[in-house]
């Protein structure tokens, strides 16, 4: 004989109590939730029949019998824990006061809103910013909110980075009044000093009128010596004197040729002489002409160098850039080549992107994301090199260079025009 085992109504292997232990999984309507019996009811009839039970009635009555004590009690733990998440999960940033509640109400043991003092979230927000323990403002996208942050330690470690910048910015200006200084007295010492006379190279005095020669003795020429050059002569004077046949008048005449060619090579030496040493002293000139650098730019030079090093870094993003999504791969190539606004940025190197077409927001690595370059005229930030986290609005493109000249708008160098290569440089979204 055989017996079946059969479970008890309440049994908690049930399958109705397993049914219910799946549909009480998540988030209810915080309507149906008593938080006198820190109860949730799925519907109105749970709930209707929870408040008209005996341990609610019992609950009920001690709330009359004090009902400010339990108001208080609330008020301070949901204040206390909606702070605590603003704190931890977006410190001193500017959010919405409507993102901040809803990522609250996740937990489902919260502390419920409607057992406070406080019917409704801008009033929350407005006591907020009443207190001090918050900054708000209205917009018409609704409340925002900012927390103050009033730990000693945090202060003093804003106020030391607070002096730190202002030294900072003391001595930038001070080195460039110092150069600026110095400049100034090397521009009139320059002006001061005396003009040097640039050397004058010694004219060649040209031979002007017929060439004579007088030959009294003749020259013996060697027998293997060719030349192929002959200068012309204008005149030859030829003297002989003794002239008795045709044979010695002839004999002379060759002679004297053959003289006349020997003498040619001393004179192509001395020609070629000559444009060597003029050639040396073009040299000489040419390297006279380079100046050495002064003092002044060598220091310019180096501490340009030193910045260059001490701001260059490997990550580049910050918030409110707009930049452009490289990645083929992504949803199909959905994105590719769209424009977004950096939204916030983690751990330095990853953002989240929002899509200004369709308002899609991705998180993105920056090896996925390229700078944009606005058309002249617009608004930039230098987001890597020397001049990294300054602004300034793009004046012209320099495409053999491959970078962008901007006009700085804030600081010590503000007015100031530099260039920076493309990739160095960001488009900033305005709102």
């Amino acid at each position: 004989r055989k017996f079946k085992h059969t479970m008890g109504k309440h049994d908690f292997m049930s399958p109705k109590a397993i049914a219910n232990r799946i549909k009480a999984k998540g988030l209810q309507k915080l309507r149906w939730y008593c938080q006198l019996c820190q109860k949730q009811c799925r519907d109105e009839n749970g709930f209707k029949c929870h408040c008209e039970s005996e341990s609610h009635q019992r609950q009920m009555g001690l709330f009359g019998s004090s009902p400010g004590k339990f108001l208080n009690t609330y008020s301070v733990e949901f204040e206390r824990d909606f702070l605590e998440l603003l704190k931890r999960r977006f410190g001193a940033k500017r959010v919405h006061a409507n993102l901040v509640y809803n990522e609250y109400i996740q937990d489902r043991n919260h502390t419920h809103m409607n057992s406070t003092h406080w019917t409704s979230l801008t009033g929350f927000v407005m006591h907020l910013g009443k207190s001090g323990k918050c900054v708000v403002d209205e917009t018409p996208k609704g409340w925002f909110i900012a927390f103050i942050d009033r730990d000693p330690e945090v202060i003093a470690r804003q106020e030391a980075l607070a002096k730190k910048e202002r030294m900072d910015v003391d001595d930038e200006e001070r080195t460039k009044r110092l150069i600026d200084k110095r400049i100034e007295e090397m521009q009139k010492l320059v002006d001061a000093a005396p003009k040097q006379e640039q050397p004058v190279e010694p004219e060649v005095p040209l031979l002007e009128g017929p060439v004579k020669f007088t030959l009294s003795r003749p020259l013996k020429t060697e027998p293997n010596l060719i030349i192929k050059k002959e200068e012309p002569l204008e005149e030859k004077v030829i003297s002989v004197q003794n002239t008795e046949t045709r044979a010695d008048t002839s004999s002379s005449i060759s002679k004297d040729k053959s003289t006349t060619s020997s003498s040619s090579p001393s004179s192509t030496s001395t020609s070629t002489s000559t444009s060597r040493t003029s050639d040396n002293d073009h040299s000489k000139s040419t390297g006279s002409n380079k100046r050495k650098k002064s003092a002044m730019e060598e220091l310019m030079e180096e501490q340009e160098r030193s910045k260059e090093k001490k701001n260059r870094k490997d990550y580049w993003l910050q918030s409110g850039l707009v930049v452009k999504v490289m990645n083929k791969n992504l949803s199909s190539g959905k994105y590719y080549k769209m424009k977004g606004v950096v939204g916030e940025v983690i751990d330095r190197y990853v953002a989240q992107v929002k899509m200004i077409d369709n308002g899609d927001i991705l998180k993105l690595d920056q090896s996925q994301l390229e700078t944009v370059i606005p058309s002249p005229g617009g608004k930039m930030m230098v987001v890597n090199g020397t001049w990294r986290g300054e602004e300034g609005i793009l004046q012209s493109l320099d495409i053999d260079n491959f970078a962008v000249k901007l006009k700085i708008l804030t600081g010590p160098h503000r007015g100031d025009i530099i260039s920076v290569p493309y990739e160095d440089a960001c488009k900033t979204y305005l709102q």
